[in-house]
């Protein structure tokens, strides 16, 4: 499964993706991988850090691949800079992302 956001991801937007993949999460059955394809992202703040890392939790717990794909390079910077990509996958494409998740 790919999940698109687009826009800011912030406090008020932040919320939004939190539905997405919790309902991804939940389903019944569940599906083998997420990729949250960031490419028309322009802007990430700690509220989506925070989303994404609970989703990657979640989904460690449940043994469903997830996975961060094209994230542009202020949004990449601000991941390294909170070490969000020591603790999860950041693919350069989603393509390849989806294989990661799948593999």
């Amino acid at each position: 499964m790919v999940v698109a956001p687009e826009g800011e991801l912030d406090a008020v937007t932040s919320p939004g993706l939190a539905d997405v993949l919790d309902r991804l999460l939940a389903a019944d059955p569940p599906c083998r991988g997420i990729v949250i394809d960031l490419s028309r992202v322009g802007f990430c703040d700690s509220r989506c850090i925070g989303v994404l890392v609970s989703a990657y939790r979640q989904a460690r717990d449940q043994g469903v691949g997830l996975a961060v794909a094209a994230p542009q390079r202020s949004v990449l910077r601000l991941f390294v800079i909170a070490g969000i990509d020591q603790v999860m996958r950041i693919e350069q494409d989603t393509g390849h992302a989806v294989e990661t998740v799948l593999a």
